[in-house]
C-alpha cells in the first residue's frame, strides 16, 4: 500500500496529508456524526479567544461564483469552555488535534496559548494573525513581518507545543513574512487564510453581510493560495501547509507539488461532508497508478 503518512513536525505524525481546516468543522463533535474523525490526518478547531465571543451581526455567510463569503466573526465559547467541553473528546482520539487561537494584542496570544499548553487531547497550535491589532489601528497582526514575529515569538516562548502560523494573504509580501514567523521561532507556517471581500444587495442598496467584509474562500482564491504557497516554498525551511479551495485530490496534488507537506480543506467540506475522504482515496489512487510508493516524494516535485 503506498505510504500516505507525513512527518509534518518533531512529534507530530499524520496518517495522510488532509486536515479539516478551523472553522469548518466545530470543534469535532459534528462532523465526527458524518465520518470517522480517525479518517483524517489531523483535525484544526474553530477559532478560539481568551473569552467567549458572540460573533459578528447577521448576516454572516453567502456563497458567490466559486466560492463563498463569511464574516461569523469568531464566535467561540472562550478557551474554558472549550477545555472542558471538549479535550476530553480529543483526547480519545487517534487524530491529532491542532487548537486554532485568535487574539486583539500580543499579550492575549501569549495567555491564551499558555492555557492550552500541556493540555491532553492537544497536539499543537495554529495561531491565526489575520485578527485585527486594536492596538496598531485594527491592522492586521500578518500585514507586516515585524507585527507576525511579534506575535510568533511571544507564543513560542509562552508554550512548549509546536506552533503553526497561520499566514494572511492581505499582505504586501507574504515571503517575507514567512521568513519573519520562521524567525522567530515558527515550527510551521499554513496558508493561506481567506481573501477579503464583500458583497452588495443591488435589491436593497447596502452590503449584503452584517459586517460589510468578510473572508473569500472556495475554488476562486485557490490560483493565489496556490501561488503563495509556491512563494513560501521558496523562502522557508520549515513545513508548509496549503489551502485555499481545495476541492480535489487534484487541488491538494498541486499544493503538495509546489512545497507544501499537507493540506487544509475547508470550503469543499461545507459543500460535501465527505470531502476530505474523497480526497485520501484520490491521493492513494493516483500513487498506485503511477506506482509511486510514498507521497513525501512529491512534495515540492514542481519545482
Amino acid at each position: 500500500m503506498p505510504n500516505l503518512s507525513v512527518e509534518l513536525l518533531p512529534g507530530l505524525k499524520l496518517k495522510n496529508p488532509v486536515i479539516a481546516a478551523s472553522g469548518t468543522a466545530g470543534y469535532g463533535d459534528e462532523p465526527d456524526r458524518l465520518y470517522d474523525i480517525a479518517d483524517l490526518g489531523a483535525f484544526i478547531c474553530k477559532g478560539t479567544t481568551l473569552k467567549p465571543r458572540a460573533g459578528n451581526p447577521q448576516p454572516r455567510i453567502m456563497e458567490t461564483p466559486y466560492g463563498m463569503l463569511n464574516a461569523i466573526g469568531l464566535q467561540n465559547p472562550g478557551v474554558e469552555a472549550v477545555i472542558e467541553k471538549y479535550s476530553p473528546l480529543w483526547r480519545q482520539w487517534p487524530t491529532p488535534v491542532i487548537v486554532n487561537i485568535a487574539a486583539d494584542s500580543v499579550e492575549e496570544y501569549a495567555s491564551l496559548a499558555r492555557r492550552l499548553d500541556g493540555i491532553p487531547g492537544i497536539a499543537a497550535l495554529e495561531i491565526n494573525i489575520s485578527c485585527p491589532n486594536v492596538k496598531a489601528g485594527c491592522l492586521e497582526f500578518g500585514s507586516t513581518p515585524e507585527s507576525a514575529a511579534t506575535v510568533t515569538a511571544a507564543v513560542k516562548q509562552a508554550v512548549s507545543l509546536p506552533i503553526i502560523i497561520k499566514l494572511t494573504p492581505n499582505t504586501a509580501d507574504i515571503a517575507a513574512l514567512a521568513r519573519a514567523v520562521e524567525k522567530a521561532g515558527a515550527d510551521a507556517v499554513s496558508l493561506i487564510n481567506t481573501l477579503r471581500g464583500m458583497a452588495i444587495s443591488v435589491k436593497n442598496r447596502k452590503p449584503v453581510l452584517g459586517n460589510i467584509t468578510g473572508g473569500l474562500s472556495g475554488p476562486a482564491i485557490k490560483p493565489v493560495a496556490l501561488a503563495m504557497v509556491w512563494q513560501v516554498a521558496g523562502a522557508v525551511s520549515i513545513p508548509i501547509i496549503g489551502g485555499g479551495g481545495i476541492m480535489s485530490a487534484e487541488d491538494a496534488l498541486e499544493f503538495i507539488m509546489a512545497g507544501a507537506s499537507a493540506v487544509e480543506v475547508g470550503t469543499a467540506a461545507l459543500v460535501n461532508p465527505q470531502a476530505p475522504l474523497d480526497i485520501i482515496n484520490g491521493l492513494d489512487a493516483y500513487l498506485r497508478q503511477h506506482n509511486l510508493n510514498d507521497l513525501a516524494c512529491l512534495t515540492g516535485a514542481a519545482r
